[in-house]
Parts: structure tokens; sequence; C-alpha cells
């Protein structure tokens, strides 16, 4: 009979875990329409490139996406020592991982693909080129805001990635780089936050 319970507790995590992904699939593709809209439809640019010069000239994406790639785990890598070796940076991963709930190592990383696009494409892409790198960065952070004081981490460390993601597309002239970057530093947060505080976070 514990048994049978056990297993339906499961699948009603997972159908949680589901719709949760659902849900995050679908608000992040609002963004990336929004995004393409605002920069494509309306200004008539391509949203890959920081600016028709950068369009226009020669580009080196296997270069973009490797520093993308060092970027990525430079910031992933602190962040989580910064989780692991805090007292601060404990309570803010727990606060986190509790938020989130329990997804699974497969939908925390379609999850971290869809976020790292659809993030970059709008921050970046959409608006950079319009407000400029610092207002972007602000603006970042804010969407990373909650009235918090434990979560007031999280937004800083939005804000600091905000600069080197905007800094990587104006440096590079392209979206590889920023994205690249914005994927792996969540592929690698979203399940590690699951996997050392999620279990604390739901007290088990």
């Amino acid at each position: 009979m514990e048994w049978g319970k056990q297993e339906g507790a499961i699948s009603a995590d997972d159908r949680s875990a589901s719709a949760r992904l659902v849900f995050g699939l679908c608000f992040y593709g609002l963004v990336v329409v929004v995004a393409l809209l605002w920069r494509t439809g309306v200004y008539g640019e391509a949203i890959v490139f920081a600016s028709a010069a950068d369009a226009a000239g020669t580009q080196n994406f296997l270069a973009d996406f490797a520093v993308g790639v060092g970027v990525g785990l430079t910031l992933a890598g602190t962040s989580f020592l910064a989780t692991t070796r805090s007292t601060w940076g404990k309570r803010l991963s727990t606060e986190l991982a509790t938020a989130l709930g329990p997804l699974g190592l497969k939908r925390a990383l379609v999850l971290a693909v869809a976020s790292g696009i659809a993030e970059e494409m709008f921050f970046r892409g959409a608006l950079q080129p319009r407000v400029g790198l610092g207002v972007a960065s602000v603006l970042f952070a804010a969407a990373h805001f909650l009235p918090r004081r434990v979560l007031l981490p999280w937004t800083a460390f939005a804000l600091v990635a905000g600069f080197m993601l905007g800094g990587l597309f104006e440096w590079t002239g392209n979206l590889v780089a920023p994205v690249t970057a914005h994927i792996v530093v969540n592929a690698i947060n979203l399940p590690l936050l699951e996997y050392y505080f999620g279990k604390a976070s739901r007290g088990s």
C-alpha cells in the first residue's frame, strides 16, 4: 500500500514538473516573439547581430561559441562556489530550489536552452541596440529581482552576468557567445539547484 502511494506521489510530481515546463516554454516562446517583432518587425534589423555593420561583416561563430562556453563555465563555477561555501549562498539556493520545484534533468536542460535563447534574444538582441549596454543590463537584473532580502544576491549576480553577456554581444557582434554562455550557466545551475538544495527545500 505504501509503495502504491509513493508511486502516486511520483506521478503527481511528474505532472506538476511537466506543467511547469510547458508554462516556461510558452512564456519563453512569447518572449522570442516579442523580441523578433521589436527588432526585426519594427526596425527591420537582424536580431542575431549587434548592428548592421556586424551583420555585413565577417563572423566566426565557432570561435564565438567557444568563448561563450568559457564565459558560461566561469559564471557557473563562480555561482557554485558562492552558493556552496557561504551561508547566504546556501539560503539563496534553497529558496530558488523551492521556487523551482523538482524538474528532473531532462526538463531542466530543456528549460535552460529555452531561457538562454529567449532572454538573450530579448535583452541583448532586441533591447540592447536600442537602450545600450548599461540600461539593458540593469533591466536584466530587474527581471531577476524579487523583494526578498535572501534573493538579493541573485539579482546582483544577474546584474554582473548581464554586463558580461552584453559585453560579449558588443565584442563579438552577434548572439552566439551570449546565448551559449547563458545556456551553459542555466544547464549547470538548474540541475545543481535541485540536486544539492531541492531535497532540503522539500524537507526530505
